[in-house]
């Protein structure tokens, strides 16, 4: 119908148009900042400045070259968008009566603490910048957002035989190995940024990129999503959309980078590497393009695997599952979000002083 009335009255529908805009103008400008230290507000919950210097000072770590003033704002506005979509999930979670419990917190904070000695995990946090309250605070977040998601998403997806039957009969060569094979997803930031249409290319910012690859690494041992970082963070437009999820790789294409072959091959499932430089050739006048964070989803041996193997069937029900819940969530956050009232002030506050 809308269609109709584009092609048969343009400057009626035109019109319409430039009224509502004018409304909306009007409307934003007597809809007032309410406080010059709230930065958003969702469903009327006011997001603090305070606590956007907060999540901004932990992303920095204790990299000594600070960002320049246009950076860091690129930074916080990043961190902020994270933050709205965050509290719309914390909304909806509390309406379902799914919000984390003390005993989820501390328990997760156990499993956090295990590794370290509790003065390198003091000093984990030291450099994070972030208090014992903070993590807390982090974890209550990240574990109700994982109910929210387990209860409205993961428990609606059914993967049944004949899905992985058919997946394997199309995909047969996959699961024949002549060596061992490192099932990978990777997050990587690129030294040089994505060039704009109509600009120049940019150069190549070694630091600027090690800042962000650091503060995506900070917010995976906070716990979130390894996919969901990817999915959002991720520069290599390849497979960001799928998690970072970069298939099969052999151990020969491994073994062409000994510092990623021998952070990987020391991982066990699930496990993430820390920050691995990735460089343009391997003579003495290289340069870093990237930096990347590994995640081993899955270690096979040689040989052909065929699908009564257990290993087979779980890869490939946990493939069609990763999928599925990615485009499950994708659609999700996007009704959340259109279900929500947001107001970004900081945004617009960069918006009005762009001219000054």
């Amino acid at each position: 119908m809308r269609q109709e009335v584009e092609i048969r009255r343009p400057l009626i529908w035109a019109g319409l148009t430039l009224t509502s805009g004018l409304v909306l103008i009007a409307a934003a400008g007597c809809h007032r900042h309410p406080s010059p230290d709230v930065m958003a507000t969702v469903n009327g919950k006011e997001i603090l400045r305070a606590d956007l210097d907060k999540y901004y000072q932990a992303s920095l770590g204790d990299t000594p070259q600070q960002p320049t003033a246009e950076q860091a704002e690129i930074v916080r506005l990043n961190i902020l968008r994270q933050m709205i979509e965050d509290e719309i999930l914390q909304e909806r979670a509390s309406k379902l009566n799914l919000a984390a419990t003390d005993e989820d917190v501390n328990a997760k904070l156990t499993e956090m603490k295990a590794p370290f000695t509790q003065e390198e995990f003091d000093r984990q946090l030291k450099q994070r910048n972030l208090t014992l309250d903070d993590l807390k605070r982090d974890i209550r977040r990240s574990v109700t957002n994982d109910k929210l998601l387990n209860k409205e998403i993961y428990s609606k997806i059914n993967i049944t035989d004949a899905d992985i039957s058919g997946y394997y009969n199309a995909h047969k060569a996959e699961f024949s190995f002549i060596e061992p094979q490192y099932h990978l997803a990777e997050i990587a930031v690129t030294t040089t940024p994505p060039q704009q249409p109509g600009t120049m290319p940019a150069k190549p910012n070694e630091a600027d990129a090690r800042k962000r690859v650091q503060a995506l690494l900070n917010r995976l041992q906070s716990g979130e999503d390894f996919g969901a970082v990817a999915m959002t963070s991720s520069d290599y437009a390849s497979n960001a959309s799928n998690g970072g999820d970069m298939g099969f790789v052999g151990e020969t294409a491994l073994h062409s980078d000994p510092t990623a072959y021998d952070a990987i091959s020391g991982l066990k499932p699930g496990q993430i590497t820390g920050i691995i430089p990735i460089y343009d050739g391997t003579g003495p006048g290289r340069h870093v393009v990237a930096f990347a964070i590994f995640k081993l989803i899955s270690k096979e041996p040689a040989g052909q695997r065929e699908m009564s193997d257990p290993r087979v069937q779980q890869a490939i029900r946990q493939q069609l599952r990763d999928a599925h819940a990615q485009l499950l969530k994708n659609a999700y956050f996007e009704v959340l979000h259109d279900q929500a009232t947001v107001r970004n002030y900081y945004a617009e506050d960069i918006l009005k002083g762009a001219g000054r």
